[in-house]
């Protein structure tokens, strides 16, 4: 019952979006998923120099995917405004 309401509020608070707050969420996530990526490395390093006994390769290996995940969209993201601005700027 609450993903209605909350999709409702999303639509409705949609329209206050500027592109500066879209330009932010996406450097955000670029710099975020880096970020994720480096501690995922951490980490496995961290698991691989203690031969497995510290554990948590899989925490580090789901971070590392998550980042890379997050990365991809901010670059995607990126490209996105960039051609929407390009389309504004030209026409």
């Amino acid at each position: 019952m609450a993903v209605p309401v909350a999709g409702y509020v999303a639509a409705r608070q949609l329209d206050k979006v500027t592109i500066v707050h879209a330009t932010a969420a996406t450097c955000a996530s670029v710099v975020l998923g880096v970020a994720a990526i480096l501690l995922g490395r951490r980490g496995q390093r961290n698991v691989e120099r203690t031969l497995g006994r510290l554990g948590g390769v899989g925490t580090a290996r789901a971070g590392r995917l998550l980042g890379f995940l997050s990365l991809c969209l901010g670059l995607i993201a990126a490209l996105a405004l960039g051609f929407y601005e390009l389309l504004n700027y030209l026409g």
